[in-house]
């Protein structure tokens, strides 16, 4: 399934008892904010503030913060049957590369066409076009009280590699400096910071839009770990089995979506200095930290007649962007296996928000294979952000926390077990001691044995004999204990 735009998917969220419509004024200074933390921690609804203070806009927030919306959001009924749809996808994919040659191979996928950007002239989100813009008219929301500033906090960036012509779209948050200027937070590792570089070495002016509210795939799209080179926009048609619809820019030459509610249009002038962006209230539950950025110049804004205004906000978990990533998780999985196919499966746990722990189990077949695994991940994209990756046994429920501490507590031998390795870190980590840079740990808590270096016994998990477990449930009805 999917949506015509995200005023569609917020009809079905309130058609389905998703969704609560708020006619009470507030503040988006901080007030929302509250409001909206202590709905998210009670796993409530989405909200749409109808009557924000300042602003003729309306205001969407929670919509992806429950399994259950998240599903709705990518069109199916569970984020699992989605990632089934994928696994059997890559599965075709791999078996059809293991019969033709690979250069010939993607030539091939027609069905792929079905999924590419479809270019319109006329599109909703230039029914009103603001050349004179003015962010403030913009229920822009400020978040935590040390905050930097109000900002956008579920922008779709879009940006251009000025040597190959490819779009690339992605999530950072833009600090509101005043009516026609914000911070772009792109980090040292992402594409967009990326094409900066290359634009501030031909020393000319990098065009960049910034789409607000469309499809939910199309936001997530924008979110996702995807491999060099895979577009966003065609990941987000696969996710909602048809093209996204893309436009032209007015004022700068970009393809944004089309059915988005807000559009900003702009450029980065590489030859600008960097302008103090943060403090910002983040994901991690501590406020990122003042940092150098360059400065996103806003030309035009252009939006639907009566549009909605999307936001999120981040804090200490779980919160919305959890389950952002709790679809990254098992959308991202059966790729994952693919490469590294001892693995089981994987829990990147709410209290690790996106980067600080990974936990995998694996049919373990060898000596230092814990070693390799962890080391391969360290190698894969985006998780090479990862802190700390405990691995365990093929045996051991990943999502079952305390199983997972039990055999972490129980199983390691510190000197053994503790896997050390420096590398990148996500920017918003503020513990390793220089910015970007440190150290991750890896924890083996699977069982040792001679090919481990481990001389003595090994004892076995205390269980219960088969027959005695299937004589008591038959008899439970008779012990009252229901």
């Amino acid at each position: 399934m999917s949506y015509k735009n995200l005023q569609d998917f917020i009809s079905l969220l309130e058609k389905e008892g998703e969704l609560k419509r708020i006619s009470a004024e507030v503040d988006p200074y901080l007030e929302i904010t509250e409001i909206t933390d202590r709905v998210s921690k009670k796993h409530g609804p989405a909200l749409l503030f109808e009557n924000v203070k300042g602003s003729d806009y309306p205001v969407l927030i929670n919509a992806f913060g429950s399994y259950r919306r998240m599903a709705m959001a990518l069109g199916t009924d569970s984020i699992d049957s989605k990632a089934a749809e994928l696994d059997d996808l890559i599965e075709w994919g791999f078996s059809q590369l293991r019969k033709i040659d690979i250069p010939g191979f993607f030539p091939k996928l027609k069905w792929a066409r079905l999924f590419l950007p479809h270019k319109v002239s006329k599109a909703p989100c230039q029914q009103v076009v603001e050349h004179n813009p003015d962010l403030s008219r913009l229920p822009v929301l400020t978040c935590w009280p040390d905050d930097g500033g109000p900002f956008l906090t579920l922008p779709l960036v879009i940006t251009r590699d000025p040597d190959t012509g490819v779009q690339n779209m992605g999530m950072y948050r833009l600090q509101v400096f005043d009516e026609k200027t914000t911070g772009m937070h792109w980090h040292l590792h992402k594409d967009g910071a990326h094409f900066y570089q290359k634009y501030k070495q031909r020393g000319v002016r990098m065009p960049v839009a910034v789409a607000l509210g469309d499809d939910p795939a199309v936001t997530y799209a924008a979110t996702a770990p995807l491999p060099e080179g895979i577009s966003e926009f065609f990941f987000a048609g696969y996710l909602r089995g048809r093209p996204v619809e893309t436009v032209k820019c007015i004022t700068c030459d970009l393809e944004v979506p089309a059915n988005a509610e807000f559009i900003l249009e702009g450029y980065v002038d590489p030859s600008e200095p960097l302008r103090r962006e943060g403090p910002f209230g983040d994901h991690t539950g501590y406020y990122s930290l003042s940092d150098d950025y360059p400065v996103f110049h806003v030309t035009c804004i252009t939006h639907r007649k009566n549009p909605v205004y999307p936001a999120t906000i981040v804090g200490q978990p779980p919160m919305e962007d959890c389950y952002i990533a709790k679809a990254t998780e098992r959308l991202f999985l059966p790729l994952l296996k693919r490469m590294l196919p001892e693995i089981v499966d994987m829990n990147l746990p709410l209290e690790g928000v996106f980067h600080n722990c990974a936990i995998i189990s694996i049919k373990k077949r060898y000596p230092g294979h814990v070693q390799k695994v962890c080391s391969a991940l360290w190698g894969l994209g985006q998780m090479m952000y990862t802190k700390m990756i405990i691995v365990v046994d093929h045996d051991v429920d990943v999502q079952n926390l305390s199983t997972v501490m039990w055999k972490v507590f129980n199983n390691i031998d510190a000197s053994r077990d503790l896997i050390l390795s420096k590398g990148p870190l996500d920017t918003l980590d503020h513990a390793s001691p220089t910015p970007r840079f440190g150290t991750r740990l890896g924890i083996d808590a699977t069982k040792k044995g001679p090919l481990d270096g481990h001389d003595r016994e090994w004892p076995d998990d205390i269980k219960m004999s088969e027959d005695v477990m299937q004589k008591v449930t038959a008899r439970w009805k008779e012990f009252g204990l229901e």
